[in-house]
């Protein structure tokens, strides 16, 4: 059963959470904006990968726990940012404060670094980023993976504003869990619900800033014009089973020279967990070195 798999995966990330929780880490630089604080790792060294994370997760669930951080590290200098609203950066309750905000972090981050280009990986809310990054900063970019998520487009049919609502009213992820339900598996239970609801906002997560998020993120769409006229080096690495890869056969007519990986059997809580998702970000970054 789909949902009771998603159970058990985020049970042993969260165990491997705890497990950490009071290791050392790799040390810290804060990028500040406007009273906004937003934390960053730096590991490795060798030519700059910016790693942004997902929705209600944060940087070391993302990218230290499945490996892909360490893995990259071995030859790259890895950037990995808790996104504004996440992790240990800070939590504001106005809308206005992410979105747009969120992609100009990137750049923020690169500038503090003295870094005039990088290579840029995002997973699902980071996958958004990362596309709205790559037509937004194009000269900054020299290749970019976008995981867990297709082309967000103007119009793209959404439970932003569901997932905003219940997490303002009841504290609830119940349409967001909803959502990603592979199609064809049964819904979770109110049961199953609770539990990873309890489990996802025990990641330090704030309900009123994750809403803020939620109602932020449709200034990420990448209309039809921005895609054409951005000639990034694009991937996108989706799971087979994934509900948010969409508008993939429709990025590819528009730019034939976007690579699309589909990771066979991948949901959207687990692609980036698999070995082929790792290949295939490190594979596409060396090709564009």
């Amino acid at each position: 059963m789909a949902s009771r798999r998603t159970i058990l995966v985020l049970a042993a990330v969260l165990a491997c959470w705890s497990a950490v929780a009071g290791q050392s880490t790799p040390p810290e630089q804060v990028l500040e904006v406007d009273g906004v604080k937003v934390h960053y790792s730096i590991e490795g060294k060798g030519e700059p990968v910016v790693l942004i994370h997902g929705f209600v997760v944060n940087r070391v669930v993302q990218w230290g726990l499945p490996g892909i951080t360490q893995a990259l590290a071995k030859d790259f200098q890895v950037v990995a940012l808790d996104n504004r609203g996440h992790g240990r950066s800070s939590k504001p309750h106005d809308p206005k404060k992410y979105g747009l905000e969120m992609v100009h972090d990137v750049a923020r981050i690169l500038d503090q670094l003295r870094l005039p280009k990088a290579h840029v990986v995002g997973y699902s809310m980071g996958g958004l980023i990362t596309a709205k990054f790559a037509v937004t900063y194009p000269d900054r970019v020299l290749s970019a993976t976008v995981g867990g998520v297709g082309w967000f487009k103007p119009g793209t049919p959404t439970k932003l504003d569901d997932i905003a609502q219940a997490l303002e009213k009841d504290q609830s992820l119940e349409p967001l869990i909803v959502s990603l339900t592979p199609e064809g598996s049964p819904p979770p239970n109110k049961q199953q619900i609770q539990q990873l609801n309890t489990m996802l906002l025990s990641l330090g997560n704030d309900p009123r800033a994750l809403a803020a998020v939620a109602r932020g993120m449709r200034q990420l769409t990448v209309t039809e014009e921005e895609f054409k006229r951005c000639q990034t080096p694009l991937q996108f690495v989706v799971g087979t089973k994934d509900p948010l890869g969409v508008g993939l056969t429709e990025a590819k007519a528009l730019r034939p020279d976007v690579k699309v990986v589909l990771i066979e059997g991948g949901n959207h809580m687990d692609t980036f967990q698999k070995p082929e998702f790792l290949k295939s970000v490190q594979e596409f970054i060396a090709a564009h070195r």
